[in-house]
């Protein structure tokens, strides 16, 4: 089993520390897109940058780290990425598993160990000479992400559209509540889904996924065939 997780926007920038070492983080086939984005980041011109990151004036001390990610202090990738779903999740306990990859804009994936520092670049930014990040993260991620056995996709947007499994058995995660579907609540149920089934037996199959979850307490509805899924949680 293979758990694909979203970045968080927001970041906890690391205080102290190494810098980033692209040659010792996962998947190296990525690593020639890792520094081309590096590269034209480092290159922005403020305030201006703004308008390409999609992001308003009150971020700009946040933006402007891109300008110094080659130096900028990192920590593992557990610790930068916060928000609603890492909560949930509590990544830190599984920080050393090698099933779990989280989707980035900038790194393309990396594992919770991963050392990096804080960015701000999302996957519908448009970069100067760069104005697709899925267009440009297809290749590489096809060429180097395992795409093979049960993989639980908890991407959204335009993280799932610069890679999808093409041979691996694939199962969404989706959360309602009265039949609603409430952003806040769908993050936070992918957390807890994570945490489930980082912290049980490994699982095979979409079957035993909706099993692990039901079996936490859950009213889970799991429907699909052949390798697309969707396992819906029901509150």
């Amino acid at each position: 089993m293979l758990i694909l997780l979203p970045p968080s926007e927001g970041k906890t920038a690391p205080s102290d520390g190494e810098p980033v070492d692209v040659g010792s983080l996962a998947l190296p086939g990525l690593n020639k897109t890792r520094e081309r984005l590096l590269d034209v980041l480092s290159r922005l011109k403020f305030p201006g940058a703004l308008k390409y990151l999609d992001v308003g004036p009150g971020l700009l001390a946040e933006a402007q780290r891109n300008l110094t990610l080659r130096e900028a202090p990192a920590a593992p990738a557990h610790e930068v990425y916060t928000g609603v779903l890492y909560e949930h999740l509590g990544l830190g306990a599984f920080a050393d598993t090698d099933r779990v990859l989280i989707a980035s804009a900038l790194w393309g994936f990396v594992r919770p160990s991963d050392r990096i520092p804080a960015y701000r670049l999302s996957m519908g930014a448009t970069l100067p000479r760069i104005p697709s990040l899925p267009a440009l993260w297809r290749d590489p991620l096809r060429k180097a992400v395992p795409d093979e056995g049960l993989i639980v996709d908890m991407r959204s947007g335009a993280y799932t559209a610069a890679w999808k499994p093409k041979a691996a058995t694939l199962v969404g995660v989706r959360a309602f509540e009265n039949g609603k579907t409430i952003s806040h609540m769908v993050k936070a149920t992918r957390g807890d889904v994570a945490r489930i089934l980082l912290s049980g037996d490994p699982v095979e199959t979409p079957e035993d996924v909706a099993s692990a979850v039901r079996a936490a307490g859950h009213e889970v509805e799991l429907s699909g065939s052949g390798r697309s899924w969707t396992v819906d949680v029901l509150k």
